[in-house]
């Protein structure tokens, strides 16, 4: 099969941020692309103020835009957007939390993986204002199993070892990871480390570094560094972007999968 992951660089306008999120799954999906992986938070940037103003549910218009589009192009969508979840006290101030969603879109297809692990680390506290998820998430694709993480989940091998003793054979991870010194040789290391886990394949779909090649290595929040990247089960990694906005290709072979399990039967202890 055929993938894809859309480097992009979102900004707070939600509008035109879901304008340029159709734009480039219609281009994927042009140039052969069956399953189409966005960034996490492609529909408002985590730089850009209150994300609760501009959460809504499956049944809103970005879900709806995105699951219309999937099921004209035959093709699957995951994208990294936010939902409302609940409100929670911290100190003097109520706050009203998000749930940080990966949509799920394609032919007969809805549904949403709520982050589990929020990024509560490095001085930043995620879960303040997004609720933490509950459930691991996977859908089929065709003839593939995908399962769905995000971002800082990448950092707890077992999710991506139970995904795949669910029958994932390839693991999607929308992103928005931070920039600064180390940064770009953690995350390489650990979405090679995923796949090796979880003898799955890895496709990794991440915001662009904001400024681009120029700020590259500065310290930032959580608001991409790009490297968007396909690793192979077997952890060599196939394809990576670079910092800039770009749509990074590549394919994913269900033989593959079973091959490097049966040599290497990790998921078995």
């Amino acid at each position: 099969m055929k993938v894809a992951a859309v480097q992009l660089t979102s900004t707070g306008n939600v509008e035109e941020n879901l304008a340029v999120a159709l734009d480039k799954i219609r281009e994927a999906a042009d140039n052969g692309a069956q399953l189409i992986v966005l960034p996490e938070a492609t529909t408002q940037s985590f730089d850009s103020g209150r994300l609760d103003t501009n959460a809504e549910g499956l049944d809103g218009p970005t879900a709806t835009a995105v699951r219309a589009l999937a099921e004209e192009l035959g093709v699957y969508v995951v994208l990294g957007m936010f939902a409302p979840a609940d409100t929670v006290q911290r100190g003097e101030k109520t706050i009203n939390r998000v749930a940080n969603v990966a949509l799920i879109a394609g032919p007969g297809v809805l549904g949403g993986y709520e982050k589990i692990h929020t990024y509560d680390a490095f001085k930043y506290k995620e879960s303040d204002t997004v609720r933490p998820g509950e459930s691991l998430v996977a859908f089929d694709a065709g003839d593939l199993t995908v399962g769905v993480a995000t971002c800082y989940d990448i950092r707890f091998p077992e999710q991506f070892k139970e995904l795949a003793r669910q029958g994932a054979q390839l693991i999607v991870v929308p992103t928005s990871w931070a920039d600064g010194p180390g940064k770009l040789e953690q995350w390489r290391l650990l979405s090679a480390a995923r796949a090796l886990d979880s003898t799955a394949y890895i496709l990794a779909a991440g915001q662009a570094r904001p400024g681009g090649e120029t700020k590259a290595g500065e310290a930032s929040g959580p608001t991409g560094i790009g490297h968007s990247v396909l690793v192979g089960p077997d952890g060599t990694r196939l394809a990576e972007a670079g910092y800039e906005p770009e749509i990074l290709y590549g394919e994913v072979d269900p033989d593959a999968v079973a091959k490097v399990r049966e040599s290497l039967p990790v998921l078995d202890s």
